[in-house]
């Protein structure tokens, strides 16, 4: 493999500018002991220039954008006689980019991209490969998009994208380009946020608005099963003004979490269990009448009737779904749940219409019932008097706010349940709409609607998809369809997918693999063909995501290194070999305005501002109440949850991968594991930077409970080797008590080149309710390795 040498890291991307760095964000965020502090009187490192003398002076400057699934930060670049020599965390932002954004510069120098195209020259897996020219590689690529097309359909040929370039000339460009070729599968099922997106877009109607703007004025806070110190660090430290300002931080997680060590509270669940709590602090603040009947009423749908014989709601006409109907209690009779100078009933006890009808909110407390704080304490393994403080202090605070960020405990086979029941926790008490208060989802602007770069073409006909979950059984049994050619992009399979050694078989199986990619990752070891792309500050484009606050502007800073193409570049090439290369070969700037124009921003203002905030500092979700579903109310009962075959109404019912469950499964692997996130990376992008290695862990780690090391002779430090059925994945072991005995925790992201990948042994259960990935509902065992 080809390493571009003459572009190694620039001598001012030194460690101790990365230090320094990544000491201020972690200092920022409240977390120092990330990152050792740079010191003033540091020696100067090889290369830079004498002490007062600036570095930069008459740098080029340029913006760009750090765009995986994250915060989205505006990056701002330094070009010194053509190299990118330094970026930094841009004056645009609302809150400082992390070490990870700024590692921006080192990707770009590293030694070990990619720089030309890489055919396989050995088994899959071996790393061995020979240089070949995009011609050829062209050549290749259109010989076995054609021969499977001739032989199983153009639904052979399957491409996969993730969540490690959110700009909007990647995704969109490849559903436009397999449209037009028409119509290559793909994947179904979110190894993230399927819970939310499931529970929220029916409930609230809409998700991706994000109160992130609000943390600090909130009283309460209770951060649910993420890790917003890692995940979220730009803008943690609005999270310690909660408790600067007097108020409480509740963080809900097995694991005692960097966020967990700035809380004032830390509750630990079993895994999977979240619903369960949530359902008992629900009954708690019914039985306690602590719920807010104003807002119910006026607010949501908790007075609506469901008829009892359908099971279904009750509507006036089926032609328009925001029809409810409830009982009016002034006339004892049925009406619109919108109509004039009506007060709604929540319950109807006592009422003629009780024997036909219930209303939502007798429904919910139905299925909260069994859930006494003392049946929740046995199930979920949190004291019961935890669990009724809990509720009655988010009850009651004067601005409560409830953090999902699409967290891990949605990752587990009851997640969509679990999420839906903080949405239900939040309306009951009327914590939405107002200043401090929500459910955050780690979104940012669907309010602003943005357009496609190319247009993509309609097709005639609908492609079956694979689980994403059971890509390998799928992938060897060719079910649904045989796969003949496999495009890889923006992410890693072989690194993120539960069941890595299924994966790593459909890899092998598959007849030709494409990785596109800045270096050899895990998924491309296992490719046929590797193609090396540019990164951010090496092409143009624009960030306009539902993920963030920004539309950002994505200039070209530098020439990638080699021969290095855009995603764009090279379906364009591809379109021109297929006859709609005019719909790919557009200007630049069309393309940004094609993406934008819907926002209402001008190419011009862009380019003028370079990254515009286009819901505000003040911005509110829901505002006053208003939901955006049909009935402007938050509909607690969800149609598409009784399609699939599972209760319209949040409810719990223990997983089948559960440790307490009397069964052989249970017996042979006795832990939970659950899934970390590191500083070192998000997802599995930055993971292989050797720049990270100054800081971060440079080999995964597996988080053990003292109790649970000691009985298997595993002390601190010790190689083990995390186990079940599916694989194997090996550590280093962190013995100590920072996490809920009976549970592990995995780190997420690692390479098969750096021990392989915690997904080894993740659970890959499909289907669950909402199609939610269950990676945290896995259970393992762990020993010394041999």
């Amino acid at each position: 493999m080809t390493k571009n040498s003459e572009r190694a890291a620039d001598a001012t991307l030194t460690r101790r500018a990365f230090v320094g760095a990544a000491a201020a964000t972690a200092a920022a965020a409240g977390l120092a002991g990330c990152a050792p502090a740079a010191t003033d009187d540091a020696p100067a490192e090889e290369g830079l220039p004498a002490t007062g003398e600036d570095p930069y002076e008459g740098a080029e400057i340029f913006y760009s954008t750090c765009p995986p699934e994250c915060q989205h930060h505006n990056l701002k670049g330094y070009v010194v006689d053509g190299k990118l020599v330094k970026v930094e965390s841009s004056e645009l932002n609302d809150c400082a980019a992390c070490g990870r954004g700024i590692a921006r510069a080192y990707m770009t120098n590293d030694p070990e991209r990619l720089t030309v195209p890489l055919l396989r020259d050995g088994d899959k897996g071996s790393g061995k490969f020979k240089e070949i020219t995009w011609d050829e590689a062209f050549d290749l690529i259109q010989q076995k998009f054609d021969e499977a097309i001739a032989t199983d359909g153009v639904e052979s040929i399957c491409y996969v994208t993730g969540s490690g370039n959110f700009g909007a000339m990647h995704g969109p460009v490849a559903n436009a380009f397999f449209a037009h070729l028409g119509g290559a599968s793909t994947t179904v099922g979110s190894l993230c946020c399927a819970g939310t997106t499931a529970a929220i877009v029916p409930i609230y109607g809409q998700r991706f608005l994000d109160c992130r703007n609000q943390i600090e004025n909130s009283t309460y806070c209770v951060i649910w099963g993420n890790n917003p110190a890692i995940s979220k660090q730009g803008y943690f430290q609005r999270f310690e003004k909660v408790v600067e300002n007097g108020g409480k931080l509740v963080v809900i997680d097995p694991i005692y979490t960097e966020s967990a060590a700035k809380a004032t509270d830390w509750i630990a669940p079993w895994p999977g269990t979240d619903a369960a709590l949530g359902l008992a602090m629900l009954k708690t603040i019914v039985d306690e009448k602590l719920y807010d009947e104003e807002f119910l009423l006026a607010h949501t749908c908790a007075p609506c009737l469901v008829d009892k014989a359908t099971g279904a709601p009750v509507l006036e006409s089926a032609e328009d779904p925001a029809s409810f109907m409830v009982l009016d209690t002034a006339t004892g009779t049925v009406v619109r749940h919108d109509a004039p100078n009506i007060t709604a009933a929540l319950t109807l006890e006592g009422t003629p219409q009780a024997e036909q009808y219930s209303t939502e909110f007798e429904l919910i407390y139905a299925n909260a019932a069994p859930w006494t704080a003392e049946a929740a304490e046995t199930e979920c393994g949190v004291p019961a008097a935890d669990i009724q403080r809990i509720a009655r202090e988010y009850a009651t605070a004067e601005h409560a706010m409830i953090v999902q960020n699409m967290g891990g405990f949605m990752r587990t086979e009851n997640g969509t349940y679990a999420t839906a029941v903080g949405a239900y926790l939040a309306a009951f008490c009327g914590q939405v709409g107002h200043v401090g208060d929500g459910v955050s989802d780690a979104g940012g602007m669907n309010e602003v609607k943005t357009g496609a770069p190319i247009p993509v073409p309609e097709l005639d006909h609908k492609v079956p998809a694979i689980p994403r979950f059971k890509f390998g059984e799928a992938v060897l049994a060719e079910d649904p369809l045989k796969v003949n050619v496999l495009w890889s992009m923006t992410g890693s399979p072989m690194t993120q997918w539960p069941n890595t050694t299924m994966v790593k078989a459909a890899l092998e199986a598959i007849p030709f693999v494409v990785t596109v990619e800045h270096c050899l990752t895990s998924t491309a070891l296992y490719s046929d063909l590797v193609l090396p792309c540019t990164g951010m500050f090496e092409m143009e484009g624009v960030l306009a995501n539902a993920r963030s606050h920004w539309v950002q502007l994505v200039e070209k800073a530098v020439d990638g290194p080699g021969q290095c193409k855009s995603d764009l570049e090279i379906f364009t090439e591809l379109a021109k070999r297929y006859g709609f290369g005019d719909a790919f070969d557009v200007p630049m700037d069309t393309l940004i305005s094609n993406v934008i124009e819907p926002t209402g921003i001008t190419l011009e203002e862009l380019k003028e501002k370079k990254a515009i905030d286009v819901v505000g500092p003040d911005y509110i979700p829901y505002k006053d109440g208003e939901f955006l579903t049909p009935s402007k109310k938050a509909e607690f009962w969800v149609a598409a949850w009784k399609e699939e075959g599972f209760d319209p109404i949040v409810t719990y019912a223990r997983s089948e991968e559960d440790a307490r469950n009397d069964n052989e499964l249970a017996s042979k692997y006795p832990l939970f594991a659950v899934q970390q996130k590191t500083y070192r990376g998000v997802h599995s992008t930055f993971h292989a930077l050797p720049w990270m290695d100054e800081i971060c862990d440079t080999e995964p780690h597996i988080l053990i409970h003292a109790d649970d090391a000691a009985a298997r002779g595993i002390a601190d430090g010790d190689a083990v080797v995390v186990f079940n059925d599916r694989g194997e994945h090996r550590g280093i072991a962190r013995v100590n008590k920072l996490l809920k005995p009976g549970v592990i925790g995995l780190q997420n992201g690692w390479w098969e080149q750096q021990g392989g990948s915690s997904s080894y042994v993740t659970n890959d259960k499909w289907k669950t309710l909402g199609g939610t990935h269950c990676c945290n509902q896995t259970l393992v065992d762990v020993k010394k390795e041999a």
